[in-house]
């Protein structure tokens, strides 16, 4: 059950995310940054709300809910269900704090792209080079993964 513990932590981290950031982009309020509460702009990384974070947790839930439908154990569908709140909140400091964040000089449009559609390089302003989106999920998604074996480990 270790080794299910880790795979559902780290698939209800990611659907807890994706359902944080859909929910929460689509039913919104003002998106503030996780780690000052300044208001963002909807979509951007590190941004949360009331109902995406309902809606990540649902994610987890969800998850969890499956995990005992097929047949694994009680103590795994509660790890699962912990770590998917838990890498999501992770996905969220990453992507306010360390996840790199560009601008297209020529336009002054912000993206995540090294180069803008207008065919501009873009500028660094905020965050760490390589850590970008696909690294900030990777990371979430195991810590989701880490969180659940030391849940399991605490309840079973």
């Amino acid at each position: 059950d270790f080794w299910l513990a880790a795979g559902a932590g780290a698939i209800a981290a990611a659907a807890a995310d994706s359902w944080a950031t859909e929910i929460g982009v689509a039913l919104g309020g003002e998106p503030r940054s996780i780690s000052s509460g300044t208001p963002l702009p909807r979509g951007i990384s590190g941004g949360v709300t009331a109902a995406g974070t309902l809606g990540g947790a649902a994610g987890a839930a969800v998850i969890a809910g499956t995990v005992l439908i097929i047949g694994w154990s009680v103590p795994v569908a509660i790890a699962a269900a912990f770590a998917g709140v838990l890498g999501m909140i992770i996905d969220s400091i990453l992507g306010a704090t360390l996840q790199v964040r560009r601008i297209c000089p020529t336009c002054g449009t912000g993206t995540e792209q090294s180069v803008h559609e207008c065919g501009s390089s873009t500028q660094i302003f905020h965050g760490v080079r390589w850590m970008e989106n696909d690294m900030v999920n990777t990371l979430a998604t195991l810590s989701g993964a880490v969180v659940a074996v030391i849940v399991f480990i605490a309840i079973a």
